[in-house]
């Protein structure tokens, strides 16, 4: 029933921004289904394992799957979505999973582990971009656009009687932004033989929204890097 009253709210405000198409709208989604997962390619779970780097889900964030073969990382991680904006022109602006993060460390020759994160992720659909709140350790978190993408299947909401809403959407193509390269170079202390990583594609993105009730909610409190 809770969900029922907000399904109905959101319909409300979309049929109003409907009317209106006057500015933004900022729709809060993390008391739903919706997930965005990030998969990367064999190619790059291989390149991780050049320098034992590692990559772990924090906050919201969780590892799929088993262990890719042949590697040290799982391939597929999953990002719970918090927000959707709505554009003035009822498009999809941007899509947001606050609160989730990967960790991206090794150890270095003294043992010592080095790295970064990657936290509170934003889909910027306008500039094609994945924006996220970068902080190496023992750093200032900055946020940046890491990677830039291709749109290979366009995500659309459907809506179906009664108050059902789902939608689907493929990123592909990610490659790593002049910023995210240099922050990987930087934080993980990258020889210059492994420096062709920096240039592969990074996998793709899959949001599934689903307005179905997710118990517990996910939190919407922002993920920081230590």
């Amino acid at each position: 029933m809770q969900l029922s009253f907000r399904s109905i709210a959101i319909t409300s405000v979309l049929g109003l921004a409907a009317v209106s198409a006057q500015a933004n709208l900022t729709l809060p989604i993390h008391f739903t289904q919706s997930n965005s997962v990030q998969k990367f390619p064999l190619e790059v779970l291989q390149s991780f394992d050049l320098l034992y780097v590692e990559v772990n889900p924090k906050g919201n964030a969780t590892a799929l799957g088993e262990i890719a073969e042949g590697t040290s990382n799982k391939a597929s991680f999953s990002f719970p979505v918090t927000k959707i904006v709505i554009g003035n022109k009822l498009n999809i602006a941007a899509g947001s999973a606050v609160g989730s993060a990967l960790e991206l460390r090794r150890a270095n020759d003294d043992g010592v582990y080095i790295g970064f994160t990657l936290a509170n992720f934003t889909l910027d659909y306008v500039n094609k971009k994945v924006v996220a709140d970068v902080t190496p350790f023992g750093g200032t978190g900055t946020k940046m656009a890491i990677y830039d993408f291709h749109v290979a299947t366009p995500l659309a909401l459907k809506y179906k009687f009664p108050l059902t809403v789902t939608g689907h959407e493929v990123l592909d193509k990610l490659a790593l932004t002049a910023d995210a390269k240099a922050v990987f170079t930087s934080a993980l202390d990258l020889p210059a033989f492994a420096l062709f990583a920096l240039d592969l594609d990074y996998g793709t993105l899959t949001q599934d929204i689903s307005f179905k009730a997710r118990k517990p909610a996910a939190s919407t409190k922002p993920y920081v890097g230590k």
